[in-house]
């Protein structure tokens, strides 16, 4: 039996075969009903290796330590059962990824794709790896390794635009982003990845009005769609606050991407994504002068509940904005010990948490207490470091505004001068025409 792009895969039958295709397919366009897909997959064909690789992978992917170990029951299961060597490979990766060594599956993957460059499920668990752990460089060698052996007659070539598109963007190469991103949406309205990618190109160039024009031409074709959606509507929503339009942006926040009565959201309610979502958009709006009114509770008490969990340490200093922004200082106090105790591991997670998931979350709690000198001290070191967060440029940015807002108040001049030059070496748009930056750069030549 062949998957979709013709590679041998272990299955019963050939109904069993398109069933893997559908999840594969649902997958790749962040599907809401991807989850059912798999079920329906793995009820047909219990026997499938993949089905089990699917499971253990969807339970990673939650970011969510509880499902750890669902992910490492998942492996047992797949590597008991009869399968070729690259799904072998596959159950390799997801143990690697599963017993907390996340960059030995990123090694793992990168094999499958050089000897199997249409295996779509190991390039995007790669790409979505490398991305949440702040290797953009991986995600575009993995992009420009596989291209020569794709084109349009290959289903889900679209899906491989979609992630060129991403990997170029995060590299700084604009151009070739948008031109895959624009060729991806062609085939497919309706591809949430892609139009993601194109956001990020159009927030990276200060294209605002574009970026408007773009999310509202495609929301029609989004249905069915899961939490990729809010994530998109929080790019509108910073396209609104680049233009001042405050009360947009609280509308979207209440009504998309942190609507709390939609089925995406009651689905998974604290899911990392959509967390910092709604935490980054608050916090902006903080750094504004603006009161985001009670929001903030709803996302403290969450955060408190999953302090310890340090799989996602890009989210650790959103859940410290919600538990500062409430006077959770107990809470936040133990969520820094939390992270001091997962940083002293010898692993490359533990690094990054020790580097840069600790100061970034250290320098929110005493900005939050007024200790602006401080803050700045203890993010200074770790500027460098914070892309290893994982993250998009754009998200990453509240970090990088928290630390002038700091600079700007501790009356540190030089500090000032840092953020800017940080900033303009990272978008198209001068500091002087972003609304985090634009005070200072007036305030503070450089």
């Amino acid at each position: 039996m062949q998957d979709a792009q013709g590679q041998a895969i272990t299955v019963a039958s050939d109904a069993a075969a398109r069933a893997f295709d559908h999840v594969i397919d649902g997958f790749l366009k962040y599907r809401f009903d991807t989850g059912l897909r798999l079920k329906a997959f793995r009820a047909l064909d219990p026997t499938a290796p993949l089905g089990q690789v699917l499971s253990g992978c969807f339970a990673m992917m939650a970011y969510d330590r509880a499902m750890a170990p669902r992910a490492l029951a998942a492996v047992a299961a797949a590597e008991a059962l009869p399968a070729n060597p690259r799904e072998r490979a596959h159950m390799a990766a997801l143990r690697e990824w599963a017993e907390g060594r996340p960059e030995g599956a990123l090694s793992v993957w990168e094999q499958i794709i050089a000897e199997h460059p249409h295996d779509l499920l190991a390039f995007r668990l790669h790409h979505f790896s490398a991305f949440w752990m702040g290797e953009p460089g991986r995600m575009l060698a993995a992009v420009d390794g596989v291209m020569p052996r794709w084109s349009a007659a290959i289903p889900g070539f679209g899906s491989v635009l979609a992630c060129r598109c991403f990997a170029h963007e995060e590299c700084g190469d604009y151009l070739i982003a948008e031109q895959a991103g624009r060729q991806a949406v062609a085939m497919d309205a309706g591809d949430l990845w892609a139009a993601h990618g194109v956001a990020h190109v159009l927030e990276m160039q200060g294209r605002r009005t574009e970026g408007l024009d773009w999310i509202r031409s495609l929301e029609p074709h989004w249905d069915g769609g899961n939490n990729l959606m809010h994530h998109l509507w929080w790019h509108q929503a910073m396209f609104h606050m680049e233009r001042r339009e405050f009360g947009a942006v609280l509308d979207l926040y209440d009504t998309r991407f942190r609507n709390l009565g939609s089925k995406v959201t009651l689905a998974q309610p604290d899911l990392y994504i959509d967390m910092q979502n709604a935490a980054s958009m608050l916090f902006r709006l903080q750094l504004r002068g603006l009161d985001p009114g009670d929001r903030w509770g709803e996302l403290a008490e969450k955060a408190e509940a999953r302090i310890g969990d340090t799989l996602s340490a890009f989210t650790q200093p959103h859940w410290m904005m919600a538990l500062m922004a409430t006077g959770r200082r107990e809470a936040a106090n133990r969520l820094l010990e939390a992270l001091a105790e997962a940083g002293r591991a010898n692993t490359h997670h533990a690094a990054i948490l020790r580097d840069a998931a600790l100061p970034a979350c250290q320098a929110v709690m005493l900005h939050g207490e007024g200790r602006f000198a401080e803050a700045v001290a203890v993010l200074r070191p770790a500027l460098g470091a914070l892309h290893r967060l994982g993250g998009s440029h754009a998200q990453q940015d509240v970090l990088e505004q928290l630390f002038l807002d700091a600079a700007m108040k501790a009356g540190s001049a030089e500090d000032v001068r840092l953020a800017l030059e940080r900033a303009a070496g990272r978008y198209s748009l001068s500091p002087a025409r972003r609304i985090g930056y634009a005070e200072a750069a007036l305030a503070v030549p450089f």
